[in-house]
């Protein structure tokens, strides 16, 4: 999750979807959540992102490379669907709890 902390829908998502409700579910099991400060510019292994500016931007990575993201939060009923369709684009061993 690519957030600013004085981004207001960055708040909502965590207000009522949240870090802890995110890494309980299924697909938090296959893709924890990792929230990275973009004031504080990528880390080095994000470094190849490109056009994140928007917050909140839920970015699903797989081995060194960018699967897709989600852009903004409309709402929880919203996002649990766009999560649920990027992470079934995630290879077929990652879904199986693969390596």
């Amino acid at each position: 999750m690519l957030e600013r902390h004085d981004c207001p829908w960055c708040r909502r998502w965590l207000r009522e979807v949240g870090e802890a409700s995110w890494n309980r579910s299924d697909l938090g099991r296959r893709a924890p959540l990792r929230r990275v400060d973009i004031a504080q510019g990528l880390p080095d292994d994000l470094a190849f992102l490109k056009n994140w500016r928007f917050t909140p931007t839920f970015v699903l990575v797989d081995g060194g490379r960018e699967i897709g993201r989600i852009i903004g939060y409309q709402g929880d009923w919203s996002f649990w669907q766009q999560a649920e369709a990027l992470l079934a684009r995630l290879p077929e061993e990652r879904t199986k709890g693969g390596p």
